[in-house]
């Protein structure tokens, strides 16, 4: 097979992250009024990577729900946590799960003792997107995307990429990795994903500031997908949904390459246990980023909403409930992959969280 036509089935994937379902989502079903009778104000912050999913759920369930009000502050996912903690909002969102020191605070909003969930409902896979002329299809694997992070892998020819990439003719170009400036849930995720899966080629703890200093800095997923766009030799992390038009890397996953789309995403949601130590409606996943058989991809984004078991005004456990539900459904999962790019949680997962949203009080 020629590399542009591997290329243009490489693109095309990636293109169906961002779009994916969109058809779906345009033609989504509607529930009716059964929410017609509820009524009030619901005030959530949290992970910017979640706004333009939050957006489209708010726009989705106010539509059935005329007299509620849902404000969703895209703060960070550090703010949200906090802002939920001391009460100023009913819910969060993060890019982190709120941790069990946390969970045994005393939460302003919630019925005293209920205690809070995470809820894994927004999911995305990043990308390793680049701009090598000539190279329109990569491989990767963890070992060598640390390297090329690091500074050890210094030029697109080196021997280890090569190995990786025999049919390729990866020029003597100087490499240029970007990573994000800010800190962010995105950093996180990706330092996780090298620690878990090449500890050896990367010998840092996962976290929120990226902590190496080589290469370039750029703010923002839309920063690091324009210096990739304009520049040459450039190779960054950036969310999938705004990587379209970019060529990105497949990453290996035991024996074969594994491409950053919606269903590998959300197939090593599936393929992952949840954390160990939590209650069973604490939905927090352990993602298995060193996963080593089927089509999944190990470098994702998994960000929660958390929210009180039970509230300590059941109106507003109503009114969280009730939009929880929605965000969860079919229809509001579509309809964010269709407006954010994400991917949808498979039906099994999907299942496991509208059962804990419903017992929400």
């Amino acid at each position: 097979m020629s590399r542009a036509r591997r290329s243009a089935r490489t693109r095309s994937a990636l293109a169906a992250v961002a779009a994916t379902l969109l058809l779906a989502g345009c033609a989504v079903n509607e529930q009716g009024d059964q929410w017609s009778e509820l009524e009030g104000t619901l005030d959530g912050a949290g992970s910017s990577a979640q706004g333009a999913a939050q957006d489209a759920w708010i726009a989705g369930f106010q539509r059935q729900n005329a007299r509620v009000t849902v404000n969703y502050d895209p703060a960070g996912s550090g703010a949200g946590r906090e802002q939920f903690l001391v009460g100023a909002v009913g819910y969060a969102g993060s890019d982190s799960a709120l941790s069990a020191k946390e969970q045994e605070g005393e939460l302003a909003r919630c019925r005293g003792g209920a205690g809070a969930v995470n809820l894994p409902l927004y999911l995305s896979p990043i990308a390793l997107a680049y701009h090598v002329p000539g190279v329109d299809e990569l491989r990767l694997d963890a070992a060598a995307v640390a390297g090329i992070f690091t500074g050890d892998i210094e030029y697109w020819n080196d021997p280890a990429l090569a190995a990786l990439n025999p049919d390729a003719d990866l020029p003597e170009l100087r490499i240029s990795a970007v990573h994000r400036s800010d800190d962010s849930g995105t950093t996180r995720n990706f330092t996780e994903y090298l620690a878990d899966a090449a500890p050896e080629a990367w010998p840092h703890e996962p976290a929120d500031a990226f902590p190496v200093s080589n290469g370039e800095a750029a703010q923002g997923n839309s920063g690091i997908a324009a210096v990739i766009r304009d520049g040459v030799g450039v190779i960054g992390y950036v969310d999938a949904s705004r990587a379209v038009g970019l060529d990105v890397a497949s990453l290996a996953v035991g024996d074969g390459f594994v491409a950053p789309t919606a269903d590998s995403a959300a197939a090593i949601i599936d393929a992952s246990p949840m954390e160990a130590g939590r209650a069973d409606d604490d939905l927090v996943v352990d993602v298995q980023r060193d996963a080593s058989e089927g089509e999944v991809y190990p470098l994702v984004l998994v960000s929660y909403v958390i929210a009180c078991r039970e509230y300590a005004d059941p109106d507003e456990g109503e009114l969280v409930r009730a939009y929880l539900e929605w965000a969860a459904s079919a229809e509001g999962q579509q309809q964010a992959a269709a407006d954010a790019g994400s991917a949808p949680l498979s039906e099994g997962m999907a299942e496991r969280v509208r059962a804990v949203v419903d017992a929400i009080r």
